[in-house]
């Protein structure tokens, strides 16, 4: 049984301890008192918070780096089980991991402040935006002028800098508001951004992670009618003309695709070799014979559209190719893979959400002479 407890115990502390790569944080010292009193004079938006925490310590706000966290072995933010001795063992002589039960000062100020965000500007036009199936521009407009668009892009692209759990929060908080809206916010942060900074040229990084920071709505075009859950039968083809390959082909069931501005757009550069000519490309919307279908008409998350696309001898540069070529199914299972942690923390949201606004209503209301709270089955005397 105390094998099975330290097993789970380090097994925490190894899920705590990645961004995804690497989400690694050793005990960093209290931050001083006189920056603690800087940093209650932040200014109005969530990433330039962020982005002062990150100035204050010197980091860029990544597990990785010292960050300002009270002693973590006595956190304010901690639940009572994991200040069990199974949670201050080390798998080195190193200073151990903080538990994955605490957050950060920093993460709690973007818990907060996303909250504030979302209750405020959201939640009034959530019933709205799922009747008309339409994502209001407010809304957009206020998620790049929070920062919450480019949560992990650098400082000197225009993004917030901080690192993907924190993106993982704000996903989290936004879908105890509207699911819809914590999805463009995940496929913007754990699938777009993250697959140019990542495998974009220098290049490719000045030209679109600014945009995607500050206005631009990304789409992943992976899907397509015959291949949806076998999405690797793809017969998007992308034929090389010179310094340009021309794509041609369908995507069906493209999240964000109404309001987006790019498209990392999956085709194959060779069908003879199957998935393994799958590359990567980066399409502008304004591309001559990219074509954007209707919308679909949802059962639910509807402000977040979903629509076909159509692409009639598309031609993009060569420069515009993401990564390697025949690399694009890596870079697909990668993305996907990271993205479905965002999905798991938007579904955790919205059952959140659920919970905060059933409660006070089933203390209110009354049937037989009692609230519905009281009739709550418990263990039989």
């Amino acid at each position: 049984m105390e094998a099975a407890e330290a097993s789970m115990a380090s097994w925490s502390f190894c899920s705590r301890s990645r961004d995804v790569e690497t989400l690694c944080v050793r005990a960093p010292p209290p931050m001083p008192a006189a920056r603690r009193e800087e940093a209650r004079e932040m200014p109005a938006t969530i990433g330039s918070k962020m982005a002062l925490f990150c100035r204050l310590e010197s980091c860029v706000l990544r597990r990785n780096f010292p960050i300002c966290l009270s002693s973590w072995k006595n956190p304010p933010h901690v639940l009572k089980s994991s200040q069990s001795e199974a949670g201050l063992k080390t798998t080195n002589k190193a200073q151990p991991y903080a538990p994955l039960q605490t957050f950060t000062d920093e993460e709690m100020m973007i818990k907060s402040a996303v909250k504030k965000f979302a209750r405020e500007q959201i939640a009034p036009l959530v019933s709205k935006m799922d009747e008309n199936s339409k994502m209001e521009k407010s809304v957009i407009r206020g998620l790049f002028q929070q920062g919450l668009m480019g949560v992990e892009i650098d400082t000197k692209y225009g993004g917030t800098g901080a690192s993907f759990f924190s993106s993982i929060l704000v996903i989290e908080e936004l879908a105890k508001v509207d699911a819809s809206v914590a999805l463009v916010c995940d496929i913007q942060n754990t699938i777009i951004n993250r697959l140019i900074g990542k495998y974009g040229t220098e290049e490719q990084k000045a030209i679109y992670l600014p945009k995607l920071a500050t206005e631009q709505m990304g789409s992943f075009c992976l899907s397509e009618a015959g291949a949806g859950s076998d999405s690797f039968a793809l017969k998007t083809k992308a034929d090389k003309k010179g310094n340009y390959y021309v794509i041609n082909g369908s995507k069906m069931w493209i999240s964000n695709a109404k309001d987006a501005g790019l498209f990392v757009v999956m085709a194959n550069v060779d069908l003879t070799l199957g998935y393994k000519g799958i590359t990567c490309f980066l399409v502008d919307r304004d591309t001559e014979g990219l074509h954007i279908g209707k919308p679909e008409n949802k059962m639910g998350i509807r402000a977040s559209s979903t629509c076909p696309l159509t692409f009639e001898n598309v031609k993009v540069p060569e420069a515009n190719i993401l990564g390697q070529i025949g690399h694009g199914y890596k870079y697909a299972i990668g993305g996907l893979n990271e993205s479905r942690i965002g999905i798991a923390a938007q579904m955790l949201g919205l059952a959140q959400g659920c919970f905060d606004h059933t409660i006070p209503y089933i203390k209110e209301r009354e049937q037989f002479g009692k609230r519905i709270f009281d009739f709550q089955a418990g263990l039989r005397q």
